[in-house]
């Protein structure tokens, strides 16, 4: 039988790998998941980063030479990350370019210690997506308030985004109307579109892990209150992301999107990103299964990735179930739970996430230089 990865392509989802390190790019494990598995992109992230360059001895070498040269920690993870990164990308150009822009992209984030400052997030984006020099890189931009101005900026600009750190259904569509105005904004000039991409990534299982001890509270009052909070346990990201997905229907339709699509522009696809579960109740396949849909990605750990090769059932389900979603927000709603609150709340738990391990990263090669 067809690999069960592979055959998500189907139904018009992307499947990408949410790991880096350079072991897998060099010794041709990445080629070779790209052929047998449909993986048509890559995402990174600070925390991805400290665990390849922290727990292996690949970069060994490496630390130790820029370190000899007289660079500091952050010129060492800048001269690594970016090195990966554009293996990567030369590894996915050939999906890039056979899909006419439509896949193979690899994402590299912004310092996070950015994510509250739109200019010093420009102007990093800039030197990134200059320094990197490849068409199918993505820029990840933290999706907080001030990265909303950075991600209609570097739009504008004509370079790639991938807006991450997104919790909240108002902060989704906040981001695609940035994308949207940065588009706008490069057309109105003559300028072309059609080489620049995005994604919306929206980050689910953390989601469930936040709101379901709150909802098992709330059912142990019984009564109207328990059947509400139990309709509603283990459905809250993916009632957000079928909601999400409405919206940038809506958005991103023929309609709305005409006098940009005549241009050459891209929609800017929504992906799911937090995909493994993290209650053990739950399936470890549930975050992927529920969500295949058309114009989508799905960014899978390695873990993640292997489950599904071996237990996914793809089918096309995202669609489904939108009246649902929209009683499982009533619901919420009624029992006095805030999503605006509660996205808030993981976008800040988000930034501080990443700092962590970043830190850390700039720590231990410091001391291994």
């Amino acid at each position: 039988m067809e690999n069960k990865l592979k055959q998500i392509a189907a139904f018009g989802q992307s499947i990408w790998l949410d790991y880096i390190r350079r072991d897998l790019i060099a010794g041709g494990g990445l080629l070779r998941m790209i052929g047998a598995d449909g993986l048509s992109g890559m995402t990174s992230n600070p925390a991805i980063f400290e665990k390849a360059i922290g727990e292996s001895q690949e970069y060994d070498q490496a630390i130790r030479t820029l370190g000899a040269a007289g660079m500091d920690a952050q010129g060492i993870y800048e001269a690594l990350s970016q090195e990966d990164v554009r293996n990567a990308a030369d590894v996915f150009r050939p999906l890039y370019e056979s899909t006419n822009g439509g896949d193979g992209y690899v994402s590299l984030e912004v310092d996070p210690h950015l994510a509250r400052d739109s200019a010093g997030t420009v102007e990093e984006a800039r030197r990134l997506w200059k320094a990197l020099d490849r068409p199918n890189v993505l820029i990840k931009v933290p999706a907080t308030a001030e990265g909303l101005a950075a991600i209609r900026q570097l739009t504008e600009e004509g370079i790639s985004t991938n807006a991450t750190l997104l919790f909240g259904l108002a902060r989704y569509r906040q981001v695609a109307q940035a994308y949207l105005a940065g588009l706008s904004a490069r057309v109105t000039r003559g300028q072309p579109v059609r080489q620049v991409a995005s994604v919306a990534s929206f980050f689910l299982s953390r989601i469930d892990t936040l709101v379901d001890p709150q909802l098992e509270a709330l059912a142990a009052q019984g009564g109207k209150i328990e059947i509400m909070a139990r309709q509603a346990q283990g459905q809250v990201s993916l009632a957000s992301a079928r909601l999400a997905y409405h919206s940038y229907l809506e958005m991103f339709g023929p309609g709305p999107l005409l006098h940009l699509a005549r241009a050459g522009a891209r929609p800017q696809r929504l992906l799911w990103a937090s995909t493994a579960s993290k209650n053990a109740a739950f399936s470890d396949v549930k975050y992927v299964d529920a969500l295949i849909g058309p114009e989508t990605v799905n960014t899978l750990t390695l873990e993640t990735l292997d489950a599904y090769r071996d237990h996914g059932e793809p089918a096309a389900r995202l669609a489904q179930g939108l009246e649902l979603a929209r009683r499982v927000f009533e619901n919420l709603q009624a029992l006095g739970i805030r999503m605006a609150e509660v996205a808030l709340g993981l976008e800040e738990a988000g930034v501080a996430k990443f700092l962590q391990p970043f830190d850390n990263l700039l720590t231990a090669l410091g001391q291994r230089a």
